[in-house]
């Protein structure tokens, strides 16, 4: 059986739990968390590392349709945030029966909204990509890649809801070999393709999305294989293909504000994306690369993000509220820290960390300063992120869904507007709206959990 990080009764309690014990089980989780989503980041950054180097026009195109296919993730966190909290309770619980009965509502639920975004991916791809703003080479290259990635969008929903279900149950280290699997397909796939490698034809654009398409698809054929043999106390079961509606309620209490929030998330950063797309698109090619650029960082915030989900569900499962307590303030510390030093990293050799994904000047020049400047507030960016993510695990998910709303709907999108549509102050008016709009978010965050109100909520 893989690792699993459930309270056990000999656990030490909140009074005598040595902090080096805590620490410990806090990286035990977040680090392969690490791993997994560095390796999801290479998917975005290969692809724009291989596109950068055709044209700006296809940078334009695969970052548009990076935005819609985020999209989809909206509707899966309806189901993998109440997923990973109702299993981490259960496992906390010593209630495995709970849990499996869980896994199996959710990959169900996921089956359903992977099957039904897959329809709307291939089938309105130009029309999406119309309204986000692109046009002519940009439109053409970015609909050949949207409808291929789409294309395996009900196998990628399935890899993302069983990678949920698993962290839930303590196991961060399957989601991390099956990505390392997935993205060295990309990588493969993509590098071959783009360029005509090997006596292949060369394919551009249409290679990367065959890249990203084939190895999100295996991933989650692999994710569904591990749990059908058994994995970290989960095994999928195929009943009567039935929801319950019982379980499907539970999972959606908990997991429809954390939807609410992915979907206002969504629909605010492609409302940003679209006023800066009116920059033109050199600008909106600068604001790709540092964005891939500055989701580097996301890694550790994700990673601790998910340990406190996890350790926090768990310990709540288990009685101690203290000791979950403790959990979410040491990951925030140690996820903090490793974001502080990327943030310096950021701002000190922000040109050659640009210079990696394009070798226009243009394009190089108008970045750096983005990125330097969302350096300042990498502390902020961890407390939004792990915060969040604690107050997940609690079943406290409307929290985090109000502050998200709020940050990007009363801060991000009016003020983008007003910097770059009415002051033109440009791409660095842009980041300097983000930059605010973080900090505020990571700031209510905090707040909220500290508070403490999360302890009575019932999932």
């Amino acid at each position: 059986m893989s690792h699993l990080a459930s309270p056990t009764p000999q656990r030490p309690s909140h009074d005598h739990a040595p902090l080096g014990t805590v620490v410990r089980e806090v990286l035990v989780l977040a680090l392969p968390a690490v791993g997994e989503q560095m390796l999801s980041m290479v998917v975005g950054v290969v692809n724009t590392f291989l596109v950068g180097h055709l044209s700006a026009a296809a940078l334009t195109g695969v970052g548009l349709s990076s935005q819609l296919v985020m999209m989809t993730t909206a509707l899966v966190a309806a189901v993998t945030a109440g997923s990973t909290a109702l299993i981490a309770r259960s496992v906390g619980a010593h209630d495995f029966q709970t849990a499996n009965r869980v896994l199996y509502q959710s990959i169900l639920l996921g089956g359903l909204i992977g099957l039904i975004t897959t329809l709307l991916g291939v089938g309105f791809a130009r029309q999406g990509l119309y309204l986000m703003g692109a046009r002519g080479e940009a439109l053409r290259l970015g609909t050949s890649y949207l409808s291929l990635v789409s294309a395996t969008f009900l196998l990628a929903t399935l890899m993302f809801v069983g990678n949920a279900g698993l962290r839930g149950a303590g196991d961060t280290r399957t989601p991390m070999r099956i990505m390392m699997l997935v993205n060295g397909i990309n990588v493969v796939i993509a590098w071959v393709l783009i360029n005509g490698t090997f006596g292949l034809p060369r394919l551009g654009v249409v290679g990367a999305g065959l890249g990203a398409s084939i190895g999100r698809g295996i991933g989650g054929l692999l994710v569904i294989r591990a749990l059908l043999h058994g994995c970290s106390g989960l095994r999928l079961r195929f009943r009567p293909w039935t929801l319950s509606p019982s379980m499907v309620k539970r999972i959606l209490h908990v997991g429809l504000p954390s939807g609410a929030e992915q979907l206002l998330l969504r629909l605010g950063q492609i409302s940003f994306a679209r006023i800066v797309a009116t920059l033109g698109t050199t600008a909106y090619a600068a604001h790709s690369v540092a964005l891939n650029t500055e989701s580097i960082s996301f890694m550790p915030g994700f990673g601790f993000a998910v340990a406190a989900t996890t350790l926090i569900g768990q310990g709540l499962g288990a009685g101690d509220d203290r000791l979950a307590e403790r959990y979410g303030y040491i990951s925030y510390a140690l996820g903090a820290a490793l974001m502080g030093i990327m943030g310096i990293v950021f701002i000190f050799f922000a040109e050659p960390l640009v210079s990696i994904f394009t070798d226009d000047a243009e394009v190089i020049a108008l970045a750096t300063g983005p990125l330097r400047l969302i350096g300042l507030v990498q502390p902020m960016l961890a407390a939004m992120m792990i915060f969040a993510g604690a107050l997940r695990g609690a079943g406290d998910t409307r929290g985090p869904m109000l502050i998200t709303g709020a940050g990007l709907w009363l801060i991000r999108v009016p003020l983008g507007a007003l910097l770059i549509l009415v002051l033109k102050c440009g791409l660095m008016g842009a980041w300097t709206t983000m930059s605010i709009d973080l900090t505020l978010r990571g700031l209510l965050n905090f707040l909220r959990f500290r508070n403490g109100r999360w302890k009575t909520v019932k999932v």
